[in-house]
């Protein structure tokens, strides 16, 4: 089938997407030459809230909050507790390691969508999980005695709290039908006010407000947290979700390619075999045929 103009430029808007929220990554471990992981998220996020907020005003969308409590958690898991514990894990941990194992978000929501959703572990998801569990294996190396055991732990930590984000929202969604664009702002809020408070409570080094430093956060904020949510959603509208689905596990993996040409952080031949095991994992648990794949009619 000849892909139409709305397609193509989905496919383009879904590349875009996958190479700036990749490309984060790297500027988030930069950033921390000059400034502390929880002041540099706390800036970011209130900053990305106050942009949100004025895409609703754009919009005319109303600035009622989603239900209070439901909202102030998602808020806590999906910004706080993701956001700090990805940018802590990155003090000691390389770009591209860190980002793979916060990938693994799909594995730790299926899980959690089991109990708390009561959504059914299919055969194909168990395999997927298993994938998974042999995937992080290769990528932690236990047997090499976990040198780096607090940075991979704070990634994983990241992408179970990005994963409980993802199942709060889904039940929101399921209860009170928000806009996206709503929860989103009003959950980044939330989120962000929890980071300005252990940005308060955390000793941390003083921000060099250097043009790098501006940089890093000017990138995060208009390009990672706004443009590339703006191209998500025109994706997701466009193309099927297996599509989108698929095509996001790209961004892990071009995290750890440009970790190696930027920063130098070559991966290991057993990181690679775990990549390898990750995304077949991935794909299991998501249960999408490749085979069936097709780009969607405008």
């Amino acid at each position: 089938m000849t892909p139409t103009p709305s397609s193509r430029g989905a496919v383009l808007a879904l590349l875009a997407t996958i190479i700036i929220w990749a490309y984060s990554w790297v500027v988030m471990k930069q950033v921390l030459q000059h400034a502390g992981p929880f002041d540099f998220a706390a800036i970011r996020y209130v900053l990305g809230a106050l942009v949100l907020f004025g895409v609703l005003l754009v919009t005319k969308q109303s600035l009622r909050p989603p239900p209070l409590l439901p909202t102030v958690l998602i808020g806590l898991c999906q910004t706080t507790a993701f956001q700090g514990l990805g940018q802590w894990a990155l003090v000691s941990g390389g770009a591209g390691h860190v980002a793979l194992l916060a990938y693994t978000m799909p594995f730790w929501a299926v899980l959690l969508a089991w109990v708390m959703l009561d959504e059914r572990l299919t055969s194909r998801r168990w395999l997927g999980l298993g994938l998974a569990a042999i995937g992080l294996t290769c990528v932690i190396e236990p047997w090499h005695g976990l040198g780096g055991v607090r940075s991979t732990l704070l990634a994983i930590g990241a992408g179970f709290a990005w994963a409980m984000g993802t199942v709060l929202s889904k039940r929101v969604f399921q209860r009170h039908a928000p806009s996206p664009l709503s929860l989103t702002a009003w959950q980044m809020l939330f989120g962000a006010l929890g980071l300005v408070i252990v940005t308060l409570c955390v000793p941390q080094r003083p921000i060099d407000w250097t043009w790098g430093f501006i940089g890093g956060l000017a990138y995060s904020v208009v390009f990672a947290s706004s443009i590339a949510w703006g191209l998500w959603l025109i994706v997701l509208h466009r193309l099927p979700t297996a599509v989108a689905s698929i095509a996001s596990l790209g961004v892990p993996i071009v995290s750890v390619l440009l970790a190696w040409a930027i920063l130098h952080e070559q991966p290991t031949s057993m990181e690679i075999l775990g990549i390898a095991f990750i995304l077949l994992g991935l794909v299991a648990v998501s249960g999408i045929r490749l085979r069936g794949v097709r780009v969607a009619r405008s």
